[in-house]
């Protein structure tokens, strides 16, 4: 099928080619800093939360819209987002991702008000939407089967590198800028992507990509997500009888379950619901729902536990996390040859499971104390868990199905682990806050605070840990409000951590049960 307007440029016919040695490299290269984007940029925001709260006079529940906005996008949309690629051309899909991504970032970093960063992060999360799926797409399309597994290894090396630096780098930029600058990294990086993708890199499209979008699908479950995630951050004020709260999650509850009628009878569905037929595919993803939410959960509340109660800066609550990229990164290959001996079964059943020691490991520290004997136990036990499971998880999702349909099966696994972290955020938050709330009374009442300045930061706890006491009172009172409320929130950072180590066994149990051991999902593909 040839571009409109003209004749077809190099590689522009339907289906996979492959690269010559000349343009390979900048393929790989597009790519890889392309994705770097959504990469550098999930892991380096969180640790910019604190302060953007501090300088917009945000609530927790507006800075979880934050994260939650961009995630909500990001989940329902990735799999149109990989559909447009086919049908219209990965390069160009990807380009205008990368474009839209940019933008967005660019008034991220102006946003003069909160309203104004929430919206922007909405469009990046329709940016990532087409770019994120478009990278692996790009690589898979340009390289035949014997170099095409090089070149994904390389990719997800990189991946891994630039999700390392992120908080080390933004860290670095909030402390020496602002947390706006944070949102200004993409633009360099942006413009580098295009020109190459302009420059280097082949168009190519999907063999039988010629149906009709699943844009009912894409609809409902954005409305439904979106909804049953307002309603979770807003119970955590108004309280979940409050009607408001309750039409929200009903009316997000209903539209995901028409989702699911319409996904069934869809000629071309987003998500063939065919695929959990297999009980290996409907584990591994059960599963990812499951780990995936409580990791992250975990990486949303640690910078705030981390920066706001422990006192770390900017950079070093970004270095405290470095060590769990640079364990799955070095162990990950190793995890990866357990295949061939034992299945996909048992690391995902292990690492899981171990990944579960590493979140109840931090719940463990209270207030203060040095770092290695705090939250780096917890950060290495976490890592080398999840490096057991990211192998084995990603072959078990592919081979689960038949190989023309590997692709929409991971796509799907993608999708599912982003609206893990997306729901798992709000649910988390609600016992935060929770809590806290619980915590932070008696505490107040232990200190003999007076009645007016009792009421003075109760009208302040909707900032978590960032509540404070009242300009105009004594050091000593000051002191004893920010101890209360350092020790309110590890109460209900505490509670989290637990829950995301309780998902986390849950997942070890849905593996266990419904993963095939050796053989049919469980082998290389």
């Amino acid at each position: 099928m040839r571009d409109r307007g003209g004749p077809p440029r190099d590689g522009a016919e339907r289906g996979s080619h492959t690269v010559t040695p000349k343009i390979g490299p900048w393929v790989l290269l597009a790519t890889i800093v392309g994705s770097s984007l959504s990469f550098i940029d999930g892991t380096a925001v969180n640790v910019a939360l604190p302060a953007l709260q501090r300088d917009l006079r945000a609530t927790a529940s507006d800075v979880q819209w934050v994260i939650e906005i961009y995630a909500l996008f990001l989940s329902a949309l990735i799999l149109v987002g990989g559909s447009l690629g086919d049908q219209f051309g990965r390069r160009r899909v990807f380009a205008v991702g990368v474009g839209l991504f940019t933008v967005a970032s660019m008034w991220c970093g102006l946003a003069p008000n909160l309203g104004q960063l929430i919206a922007a992060r909405a469009i990046q999360g329709i940016g990532g939407a087409l770019l994120v799926p478009g990278s692996l797409a790009i690589i898979s399309a340009s390289y035949d089967e014997s170099h095409r597994g090089r070149a994904i290894g390389t990719w997800s090396g990189f991946a891994t590198m630039t999700s390392a630096l992120g908080p080390v780098l933004g860290g670095w930029l909030i402390q020496i800028v602002s947390w706006r600058a944070v949102f200004f990294i993409n633009v360099p990086l942006a413009a580098v992507t295009l020109a190459v993708t302009a420059w280097r890199v082949p168009e190519s499209r999907g063999p039988e990509a010629t149906g009709p979008l699943d844009w009912r699908g894409a609809g409902l479950a954005t409305f439904g997500l979106g909804a049953v995630v307002y309603g979770l951050i807003q119970s955590s004020t108004r309280g979940l009888t409050d009607p408001q709260v309750l039409s929200a999650m009903g009316a997000g509850l209903l539209a995901l379950l028409l989702f699911v009628l319409v996904e069934a009878r869809a000629a071309a569905p987003m998500m063939p619901l065919s695929l959990f037929q297999s009980r290996t595919f409907s584990g591994t993803n059960l599963m990812t729902f499951l780990l995936y939410g409580g990791l992250g959960g975990a990486f949303y509340f640690l910078p705030f536990n981390l920066q706001q109660v422990q006192g770390y800066s900017a950079v070093a609550a970004g270095a405290a996390m470095l060590p769990f990229p640079v364990i799955v990164f070095l162990l990950s290959r190793w995890s990866g040859g357990l295949l061939g001996k034992h299945g996909a079964k048992l690391p995902l059943v292990v690492g899981t499971v171990i990944a579960a020691s590493g979140f109840a490991l931090f719940a463990v520290p209270g207030v203060g104390g040095s770092y290695w004997t705090t939250y780096f136990p917890g950060v290495v036990v976490l890592g080398a868990g999840m490096a057991l499971v990211i192998a084995p998880l990603s072959t078990a999702v592919m081979g689960a199905v038949d190989s023309e349909r590997a692709g929409v099966a991971s796509g799907i696994n993608n999708a599912v682990s982003r609206a893990a972290g997306l729901l798992a955020i709000a649910v988390l938050g609600l016992l935060v806050a929770a809590a806290f709330n619980a915590s932070l009374d008696g505490r107040l009442v232990a200190h003999h605070l007076g009645p007016a300045l009792r009421h003075a930061v109760e009208a302040r706890r909707a900032r978590l840990a960032a509540a404070g006491a009242p300009a105009g009172v004594g050091s000593a009172v000051r002191l004893a409000v920010h101890q209360a409320v350092g020790a309110a929130y590890v109460a209900g950072f505490r509670l989290a951590m637990l829950t995301a180590a309780g998902l986390a066994l849950a997942g070890a149990c849905a593996a266990g049960w419904l993963v095939e051991g050796k053989g049919r999902g469980a082998q290389p593909v």
